[in-house]
């Protein structure tokens, strides 16, 4: 199949959207309901309306009346109006006036009872709205679909390929190295030699672990480097709780992990930590990979055997939830269908290497993927609650984002259940809300109102700002985190129903109604069909996991053998479709992805399999005739080095100075409360410092979007907003600056030098010996010893010389960091962003000095080799 679909279809699925057509929601067969509502309904929307709930406007209370699906998604209160049932119509009561809190119009006189009898009738006869003219055509799948439908690689069936033949038979020791040495055999190159022993190790050890080995392991294995000895350490690297961590992160580069909304209002996901601790659990205990995916989808929908399991699975859909978010939108319609539109985008990459949101304007440009085909996806989310503990208000400040209704609770409790001084608290707030509500109401349409107060505002300004603070007081009080566990996720809607095209993608915008559904390239026989009365995620999740689906099993397959080889066999990780990379050795492809399920989509299972074969263990040398047939090593004749990862490189500086703490600590984000956060403001102060001084795995640092810590941003940390399979490796000179400068950095080597300094009874050379291993993982050869020593002793002298502290490592003491706590566990009082002074300043620079000439001169020498290429490549 070409690249590219011919230009002329691609135009005409554009020219398609404005064809004419009867809209969904209009009444072309009654042309007496369209004047009634062109002459008495618009005109009336118009002259009381308009002026706060328009898209003109900035929409009080995020309701559009400009806009029928404005009507019906409603605002801050729900749905404005129900078609045909004017009596349970939000608009109906708030122009009567006869709704407790809600009265409109907020301004000038109340509306007629004739004018409000024109608006309960148009309600009753289906709430008519002339609609933007579209086409069914639109939900019509292009007839070169099935052409590439039929020749791409990626959409046919998985085979069953036989295991090729070689003419070396003694070298491969699984199917998998026949695979390899047939497509070496076909173009006359031979592998490379095998790795040395403690290369292997150390190449195993992290690409499992995300550590280096351990200075007794690697002398265990160099003294009998058998394969029965490998495969051990093998089985003990999969069984640690590192593996999980390591490869959990992996997972949560493709989950686009991050611990906050980003976008324009940066509010914080305090319960993110959850679904990140669900991830490394998951990977630990080895979940079948196809369960791992139903419950990230319809977690809340599946059996459950306990509630410790019921509880995990509600966990599990954080994977929908925990994206990137505009609070700041200020249209309600539009706030949702982009985060659909990230819910489709994140689903179709990480589980299908498909770009399916490429469709949400129009027919894919590239791949056989429909607008029906994504707006099939999106009824399915649109039928589910986002539960991602925010919502959207245009120039909110304080909590205005914070929506605690939209939040799963793991752990069912009420306000009685808190301690009584909370109770005590939550009652005297309550009670000052309520006579704040009163004075409020009564001075609103008073002239007393428009009277100024002592700090020369309105008077009745001044009680709506004394209501809204003490009600954001009483929301913190009564949050769920005091007396429920929460988590952030999904669940299904209160409305079912399938979904509109958006004509050109915009939310307003409506065209023909999609059927939920899944994408028409990848249907089987026997696929689930989704029930009317249930959003589709629990049947799009089986779809997701099922073995008759060509893709998810293949495109996890290849991601494995990423992260163990250095590149895919499919080099677009993240890519699958017609302009992504073909299989460098497709029947591999297959037979990984087929052996994968037969063995109960055990990712344990497939990366021990890889790493046990004679391919994996494979030297990292290079002949210039290898190089000049294949210098990308797309046909694995050797090892590929690669770059340690960001968390890698901090890791095993903490493991080098002998500090990481491998425990599991609390969520660093966990008691901040949902307000904006600001990069230059104090919470992102006290964020930076928690990362600086904590010891723990890189996995467990704080994560908030566009705050991630320095030691992982510099190297080239994954792009929180997007799912990335594949991350970018640099050399860009602030990485330099940063192994040069930064003081995490010189407080590993301080800790190192000082270890090896205060042990008396060691040799220079052993102490050289010692650094060494530390951090390289081997023994300096003689050359290397008289070099350091030589280094270390004119280092010793200069510093002598001086008479004074040189900065060159980690102070003697800890780092203490106070990062945002609560007192005895009571919700923290939160603070309007907009009233906390900021500065530009930065912090004062950490000191790091050695306390003797000696210990600084032993840091230095440590510093250079935790900057050194041999460090942060493995090879």
């Amino acid at each position: 199949m070409p690249a590219r679909f011919p230009i002329a279809a691609f135009l005409a699925t554009i020219v398609s959207s404005v064809l004419v057509g009867p809209p969904a929601h209009s009444d072309g067969d009654n042309p007496a309901a369209l004047e009634y509502f062109e002459k008495q309904v618009r005109p009336l929307l118009v002259a009381r309306c308009y002026n706060c709930h328009s898209a003109d406007t900035k929409p009080a209370g995020q309701l559009r009346v400009d806009d029928r699906n404005g009507l019906l998604v409603g605002g801050d209160h729900g749905a404005a109006i129900i078609p045909g049932d004017p009596d349970a119509s939000l608009l109906i009561a708030a122009v009567a006036q006869t709704h407790e809190d809600i009265k409109m119009p907020a301004e000038g006189d109340k509306l007629s009872d004739d004018q409000i009898a024109v608006l309960r009738q148009w309600i009753a006869d289906g709430a008519v709205w002339p609609g933007t003219e579209s086409s069914a055509e639109l939900l019509d799948i292009p007839a070169e679909y099935e052409d590439a439908r039929r020749s791409h690689w990626a959409f046919q069936p998985l085979q069953h390929p036989a295991v090729p033949d070689v003419r070396h038979s003694d070298w491969p020791r699984s199917d998998v190295d026949r695979f390899i040495l047939a497509k070496l055999e076909e173009t006359g190159l031979s592998p490379v030699d095998d790795a040395e022993p403690v290369t292997l190790l150390r190449r195993v050890t992290f690409d499992l672990t995300g550590l280096p080995p351990a200075p007794e392991e690697i002398a265990a294995f160099a003294a009998a480097p058998t394969p029965e000895a490998f495969a051990q350490i093998v089985d003990r690297l999969l069984d640690s709780p590192a593996f999980g961590e390591h490869w959990g992160r992996h997972w949560l580069d493709i989950a686009r992990y991050g611990e906050s909304t980003g976008s324009a209002r940066n509010v914080p996901y305090p319960h993110a930590w959850r679904y990140r601790n669900y991830v490394i659990d998951a990977l630990n205990a080895d979940k079948p990979y196809d369960e791992f995916v139903r419950e990230q989808i319809a977690g809340d929908l599946l059996p459950a055997a306990d509630d410790a399991e019921r509880r995990e699975h509600l966990v599990a859909t954080g994977f929908l939830a925990l994206g990137v978010k505009d609070v700041n939108q200020r249209f309600k319609v539009r706030f949702e269908m982009d985060n659909i539109d990230e819910q489709i985008d994140t689903v179709s990459r990480s589980l299908l290497a498909l770009t399916v949101s490429c469709a949400r304007c129009h027919d894919h440009k590239f791949d056989p993927v429909s607008t029906r085909d994504y707006y099939a996806l999106a009824g399915i989310f649109q039928s589910t609650e986002l539960c991602a503990g925010v919502r959207s208000k245009m120039g909110g400040g304080g909590l205005d984002y914070y929506d605690t209704s939209k939040l799963l609770i793991l752990t069912p409790g009420t306000p009685a259940d808190a301690d009584s001084e909370l109770q005590a608290k939550i009652a005297e707030t309550e009670k000052a809300v309520a006579e704040a509500k009163t004075e409020f109401e009564r001075l609103r349409d008073s002239p007393e109102g428009a009277e100024l107060a002592e700090n020369g505002k309105p008077k009745r300004q001044q009680a709506r700002q004394k209501l809204r603070k003490l009600e954001g007081e009483l929301t913190t009080l009564t949050d769920p985190v005091s007396y429920s566990e929460v988590a952030l996720g999904v669940r299904e809607s209160a409305t079912i129903s399938d979904t509109e095209v958006r004509l050109r993608g915009e939310a307003e915008q409506l065209g023909p109604v999609a059927p939920r559904g899944f994408p028409h390239v990848l249907s089987y026989e026997g696929q689930p069909a989704v029930p009317a009365d249930q959003s589709g995620r629990l049947q799009l999740a089986e779809w997701l996991s099922s073995p008759n689906n060509p893709l998810p099993a293949r495109v996890i397959a290849n991601r494995v053998w990423q992260h163990l080889f250095g590149a895919g066999l499919v080099t677009t990780v993240d890519n699958f479709g017609t302009t992504g990379d073909t299989p460098s050795h497709p029947e591999l492809l297959d037979h990984l992805a087929q052996s994968f399920i037969d063995d109960g989509w055990s990712l344990k299972r497939l990366v021990r399999s890889l790493v046990l074969t004679r391919a994996y263990q494979l030297d990292s040398a290079a002949t210039d005739k290898h190089l000049a047939a294949d210098p990308a090593n797309r046909r694995v004749w050797r090892h590929s080095p690669r770059r340690l990862s960001a968390e890698e490189l901090r890791d095993t500086m903490l493991v080098a100075a002998g500090v990481l703490d491998r425990s599991r600590p609390d969520a660093a984000v966990a008691e901040l409360p949902v307000v904006e956060i600001r990069n230059n403001g104090p919470e992102a102060q006290r964020l930076v410092e928690t990362g600086a001084a904590s010891v723990h795995r890189s996995v467990y640092l704080p994560l908030l979007r566009t705050l991630v810590p320095d030691s992982l941003e510099v190297f080239d940390f994954a792009e929180q907003g997007l799912v990335t399979g594949s991350r970018q490796t640099t050399t860009v000179p602030p990485q330099a600056l940063y192994l040069l400068n930064d003081p995490f950095v010189r407080r590993q080597s301080l800790r190192l030098a000082e270890q090896i300094v205060q042990d008396t009874q060691l040799t220079p050379a052993v102490r050289v010996q010692q650094a060494y291993r530390a951090t390289l993982a081997r023994d300096a050869n003689a050359a290397e010893i008289e070099r350091v020593l030589a280094y270390v002793a004119e280092y010793e002298q200069a510093v002598a010389a001086e008479q004074q502290p040189v900065e060159v490592a980690a102070a003697e003491s800890e780092v203490t960091v106070t990062a945002a706590t609560t007192d005895a566990g009571k919700p923290i009082t939160p603070v309007n962003p907009d009233d906390v002074p900021q500065s530009d300043a930065g912090s004062e620079p950490e000191m790091v000095n050695a306390s003797d000439p000696q210990t600084a001169a032993w840091a230095s020498f440590v510093q250079a080799l935790l900057a050194s290429g041999e460090f942060r490549y493995l090879r």
